[in-house]
């Protein structure tokens, strides 16, 4: 890792592409970093091994980064060529590592690259990175890649540990009520009609949820930007428990599992009111009779909805936290795994 003081000066350093051809018994190891998954191996059969040493994260800094590609295949391997990548406006050098001459069978190239790391951030992340190499004979696919995925910071314990937003208030009291941005918000007691009183059980696709055990008035839902919610079990669907605000309420939930695999799922939920119920492919949980405004109760023969929504799992694997998707159009209440 070179020092702070060379950013932004990585795109006029002279770094000429290495790559060092080792010899067939040279094994080749996956590190990984604190917090990392593994970074992934293309299956031997497909004859082509790669591996991607950790990234270190601790910047502003530039740090180096090791590709290493084994030639499992049946031929020899000619024309290698190797890219590396990571975030959206990290900057790598070089763009690409070429070897002239060929691999043997066993053989193994080693590409270095230098990619600028910015200012650590606050809280949690999750940073991808992909290498891709390219090449004539071997195994003859003419490609491979190898991902690793590196975390920082430790997800929030639950989804109630980011609430954010105050979305039900009592029928005495709308004042503290923002759910669309407008100042209104459920009415607590319209919802207790239907169910929803604070602790209550809702069972929606499968699965058992929980209505906010929170006082009216107090932030009860999560408005979704990215964050990172820790969730513990294993089955068949992630469902998830809200409504939407605007008509453009959707967006894709990653899932990561205890083995370091993740897994992505598309969701959206109706606006609150007006949208019609199936939209976005949700399903109606609960519709209560108008809403608190900034002045008090009203809209009354309105519906005001809750729904549901759900994603695959991978039902072999243990989830470990779930990344929301960044649209804040998305209100949710609650989450949970169906079996």
């Amino acid at each position: 890792m070179r020092p702070a003081r060379l950013i932004g000066s990585l795109g006029a350093m002279a770094v000429a592409g290495a790559l060092f051809l080792l010899p067939a018994s040279t094994a080749t190891a996956t590190a990984t970093a604190p917090g990392s998954a593994p970074a992934a191996v293309t299956a031997a059969e497909t004859g082509t091994r790669m591996a991607l040493s950790p990234v270190d994260l601790d910047g502003p800094a530039i740090s180096t980064v090791k590709v290493t590609v084994t030639n499992t295949g049946p031929d020899r391997m000619r024309a290698l060529e190797v890219t590396f990548g990571g975030p959206a406006g990290w900057a790598v050098q070089p763009s690409a590592v070429r070897v002239d001459g060929s691999l043997a069978r066993g053989a193994t190239a080693e590409a270095v690259f230098r990619i600028q790391v910015p200012e650590r951030r606050s809280g949690f992340t999750v940073r991808t990175f992909t290498a891709t190499a390219t090449y004539r004979g071997g195994d003859g696919a003419g490609s491979a890649t190898v991902t690793r995925t590196q975390r920082s910071g430790t997800p929030l314990a639950d989804l109630a540990a980011a609430y954010d937003n105050v979305g039900v208030t009592d029928e005495s009291d709308t004042a503290p009520g923002d759910y669309d941005g407008e100042g209104n918000s459920f009415s607590a007691q319209k919802l207790a009609d239907v169910g929803l009183r604070p602790g209550a059980t809702v069972h929606a696709l499968g699965a058992e949820l929980r209505w906010p055990d929170v006082p009216s008035g107090t932030p009860g839902n999560v408005s979704t930007t990215g964050q990172a919610i820790a969730l513990d079990g294993s089955g068949s669907r992630l469902v998830l428990l809200g409504s939407g605000v605007t008509g453009g309420a959707s967006g894709t939930a990653t899932v990561y599992y205890t083995d370091g695999t993740s897994g992505t799922g598309s969701f959206g939920f109706p606006n609150w009111s007006f949208d019609p119920v199936n939209a976005h492919g949700a399903t109606l949980v609960a519709s209560s009779d108008g809403r608190n405004r900034p002045s008090g109760y009203g809209n009354a023969g309105i519906a005001y909805r809750v729904f549901a929504h759900a994603i695959p799992l991978d039902p072999a694997k243990r989830v470990e936290f779930v990344v929301l998707p960044n649209n804040g159009n998305i209100h949710l209440f609650d989450m949970a795994i169906a079996p």
